[in-house]
């Protein structure tokens, strides 16, 4: 199979990502195309998260965050994705203050250019407590700001949407975007399930 079209959702915390993925993966389902999703892989990280984290857990992040595209990249149609490289770069130069120890710049540079579309939510909406990540509203105008410096850096403006958080309702038209990730939806299009894979995470 070929490789999937590739769209991510991207942003700091507690901006509904992780809600706008499964609700554009339901809508990839029903034009009749089949989707995976991928999880925000830090969640899972063995080495901490949110503003403690060290350059080594940031860079952990991006590695496991190309490992699951690599993974899930055949496995369907299009690839829905709960961040990118590039939002994981922005906590990494946060935790190492604006060093490169590791030198990733350059794969940063280049993963950023197998993405079709970026999505980036913009902070609109309070920080709420999940239990994972952080609620420091510091913290979240830090990476924003970090973002956008990087981002005209690393992301192809012809490839990137911007949408308020706030917009992320039930009753948010997906079918623009969807459109423009794949193409007019033909007629004889039959609803596919979501899948969400297993991972190494699970």
């Amino acid at each position: 199979m070929s490789p999937a079209k590739k769209i991510a959702f991207i942003g700091s915390h507690s901006v509904r990502k992780t809600n706008a993925v499964h609700s554009f993966a339901g809508a990839v389902g029903r034009s009749g195309r089949s989707v995976e999703v991928g999880r925000e892989v830090v969640r899972f990280s063995p080495l901490g998260l949110n503003e403690g984290a060290t350059p080594e857990a940031q860079l952990w992040a991006i590695v496991a965050q190309i490992r699951q595209e690599l993974e899930l990249r055949t496995q369907a149609d299009v690839l829905v994705l709960d961040r990118a490289v590039i939002d994981n770069f922005a906590y990494f130069m946060r935790a190492t203050g604006g060093e490169d120890p590791f030198d990733v710049k350059p794969l940063v540079r280049n993963w950023c250019d197998t993405y079709d579309l970026f999505v980036r939510l913009r902070p609109d909406t309070p920080l709420k407590a999940d239990g994972v990540r952080s609620t420091n509203e510091r913290f979240r105008n830090e990476i924003e700001k970090i973002l956008d410096l990087i981002i005209p850096q690393y992301v192809d403006p012809d490839r990137l949407v911007e949408i308020r958080a706030s917009e992320i309702t039930e009753t948010f038209a997906w079918g623009p975007l969807l459109e423009r990730l794949c193409g007019p939806e033909t007629d004889d299009a039959d609803p596919k399930p979501v899948e969400y894979s297993p991972t190494l995470w699970d």
